[in-house]
């Protein structure tokens, strides 16, 4: 079978399409052919290796997994002789944050991992594009207590995890105002933005309204400059470490001092993240946003166009 491997941290042109034995699965794994699968912005931290600190989970000198790839939609083609849960036929979708060698044709995961059957009304490519970005929006939105009518402004609304993080709020009831660029301000419309602030033409950290969030789903701004247009008791939450890292320790300063809030949203259990989804999705109360499409030949080309920050919701890999 044809997969991707690099044996270093490094920047896409570390990246080679290798034959390689197919998976066999173990006892209790499903070995699932793989149609398609996304680059983004994790896939980025774990080929380069930073921050440092995801190292700690993806190998501290050089990768544990030779094969990038976190998340997959795909048909299940082979069961250990243990597996319970699924069949040989069944269409999965999945998520593992940290890992999934799945930038290749064939690979395999324990059945009771964030492995689920792919909802009736999706493609492959759709399942593949509600994982991972929808994983980080949960674990902003699960951090605080959204109700309904709370006012909430998503900086980045629309990238994988911020267009995941508009379609949740309202489904949670809140009314949004997203942040976007200039082409993507029917998108941000169609997915239940209240209010749209194109950045290109207006700098939304002047706008006279006052939120009870602030999610900054791109890591581009500051609590610093975000706290003003913050409600009294209102949190802001950034996807990335922030300046210096301070969004590791901003949210035990705020926590005892003023009264507006930093929370850093530690991402876990991809499992729920993905049973939530798959919730709304049936409901049809999220829907897949895909940028772009590409080859596993070019799969460098993806991830060069996923670092310049120029993706609209998810770069897809297709099979």
């Amino acid at each position: 079978m044809k997969a991707i491997i690099r044996t270093r941290y490094g920047f896409p042109d570390v990246l080679k399409i290798s034959e390689v034995s197919k998976p066999k699965p173990k006892n209790h794994e499903i070995l699932i052919r793989v149609f398609a699968t996304t680059v983004n912005r994790t896939d980025w931290g774990i080929l380069t290796g930073k921050p440092f600190v995801i190292r700690f989970f993806t190998g501290l000198f050089k990768p544990k997994l030779l094969t990038p790839g976190t998340d997959f939609a795909g048909r299940i083609e082979e069961i250990g002789r243990d597996v319970k849960k699924f069949k040989i036929g069944d269409r999965v979708w999945g998520l593992n944050d940290v890992g999934l060698s799945s930038h290749a044709q064939y690979m395999r995961i324990l059945e009771d991992k964030a492995v689920m059957a792919i909802p009736e009304n999706q493609t492959y490519k759709e399942a593949a594009a509600c994982a991972e970005g929808a994983h980080y929006a949960y674990n902003f939105i699960n951090k605080v207590d959204i109700r309904s009518g709370d006012k909430v402004l998503v900086n980045g609304a629309t990238g994988a995890i911020g267009s995941s993080a508009l379609q949740l709020l309202k489904h949670f009831g809140a009314i949004v105002t997203a942040v976007g660029n200039t082409k993507n301000m029917d998108l941000l419309k169609s997915l239940g933005a209240d209010k749209t602030v194109d950045y290109l033409k207006v700098d939304f950290l002047k706008d006279d309204q006052k939120y009870h969030f602030i999610l900054d789903a791109v890591g581009k701004s500051s609590f610093s400059k975000c706290r003003l247009l913050l409600m009294p008791g209102g949190v802001y939450i950034s996807s990335e470490l922030g300046p210096y890292a301070q969004n590791l320790y901003l949210p035990l300063i705020t926590k005892l001092f003023g009264n507006k809030r930093v929370i850093f949203p530690i991402p876990a259990n991809c499992k729920r993240s993905i049973l939530f989804v798959k919730s709304l999705i049936e409901k049809g109360e999220f829907k897949a946003v895909i940028d772009k499409e590409y080859s596993m030949d070019k799969i460098a080309d993806a991830y060069e166009y996923v670092a310049s920050g120029e993706k609209t919701g998810n770069v897809l890999i297709s099979y």
